[in-house]
């Protein structure tokens, strides 16, 4: 399975909302894809940070490095190809990352990148 795929199961099983997977790789140099999600507190947010980084080490994909987990209103997880946002509400409304990033492709849950 992909790493975004695992990522967007291990969020489900922590009840993360409004998902959304992105395509970068025609606009951004840095990664494949990003994955972005929406908890309803500082806690959700740090369990499914933990989910996705347990269900990733199990098939051997560590972060290169994971920011903002203490105040957990924006955490980012750098997987090189995969970079996944968990946002508060409040902040992902402010960032709007699928604005800022409308050219890129979005991706179904369900579909091949």
């Amino acid at each position: 399975m992909e790493s975004w795929r695992v990522a967007v199961v291990a969020a489900q099983a922590k009840k993360a909302q409004d998902i959304s997977v992105l395509d970068v790789r025609d606009v951004a140099s840095f990664t494949d894809t990003f994955v972005i999600f929406s908890g309803a507190n500082q806690r959700q947010n740090q369990a499914i940070s933990d989910e996705i980084e347990k269900q990733l080490k199990e098939d051997g994909i560590r972060p290169l490095s994971i920011e903002g987990y203490q105040q957990a209103e924006w955490i980012l997880m750098d997987y090189g190809d995969l970079i996944v946002h968990i946002f508060s509400k409040r902040a992902r409304d402010y960032y709007d990352l699928e604005r800022l990033w409308k050219t890129a492709r979005p991706l179904a849950v369900g579909e091949e990148s």
